[in-house]
């Protein structure tokens, strides 16, 4: 059975206080993260691109660099409509669309939220993959609004690895864990599509290998080691 109406709201208030509560007792890590910082604290909006299965510490990693205002593109289907609720509780808004079902409104919905100056987020994979396979609308929305895209993923040394197609990655209580940003991407609005596909192959490596390194760093058990 599916939760709906208030049922939803109150899975989705428990499910972000018992995040919070992880993220409180974990033993944190980070590199990378000082640049993103200045960006911050000169006014500059970024991109952060994240995969799917690497999303649950993402929201304390923009905290901690004095993320206040983001907007992230979530599904339509109505699985996304849990997450929305989830990330709204760490201050996330929701701008609802995908490659896959209503993407010119999230599209319109995140050009928009560039323009009001808020922060986008997008998970390039989602939201039902493949896998680690990056889609070209990060790029495409990079170049629209002249944001900076910052990759950024996290890896937890003790956690469950679910066996749904992102390979979600759930951290336990009291685990270290490390979040690794990577450098700003900048799109010239100009970019022709033979460029702009290069760009989408490096970016898809340059996030894929970040990912393995903190897995790497953390000295991660049974995470998932190979490229999709």
């Amino acid at each position: 059975m599916r939760l709906q109406g208030r049922w939803q709201a109150r899975a989705a208030w428990l499910a972000a206080v018992l995040l919070r509560m992880i993220v409180w007792s974990l033993r944190w890590r980070e590199e990378g993260a000082e640049p993103i910082r200045a960006l911050h604290a000169a006014g500059q909006p970024i991109i952060l691109a994240f995969w799917h299965g690497r999303l649950a510490l993402i929201p304390e990693a923009y905290r901690r660099i004095g993320g206040q205002r983001v907007k992230i593109l979530i599904s339509e289907h109505r699985d996304g409509e849990l997450i929305a609720q989830v990330m709204s509780h760490w201050g996330y808004e929701a701008v609802r669309g995908s490659s896959r079902r209503g993407a010119l409104k999230g599209a319109k919905g995140m050009v928009r939220a560039a323009r009001a100056g808020y922060d986008l987020a997008i998970t390039p994979d989602g939201p039902r993959g493949p896998r680690e396979e990056l889609q070209a609308g990060v790029l495409e929305l990079a170049r629209w609004t002249g944001l900076p895209v910052v990759p950024v993923t996290f890896s937890a040394a003790w956690g469950q690895e679910f066996s749904s197609w992102d390979h979600f990655l759930f951290p336990w209580p009291g685990s270290r864990a490390v979040v690794l940003w990577g450098e700003p991407l900048h799109v010239p609005a100009d970019t022709a599509p033979a460029d702009l596909q290069r760009m989408q192959g490096e970016l898809q490596a340059a996030m894929r290998a970040q990912r393995r390194r903190a897995d790497q760093l953390i000295g991660a058990k049974g995470h998932e080691d190979q490229d999709p």
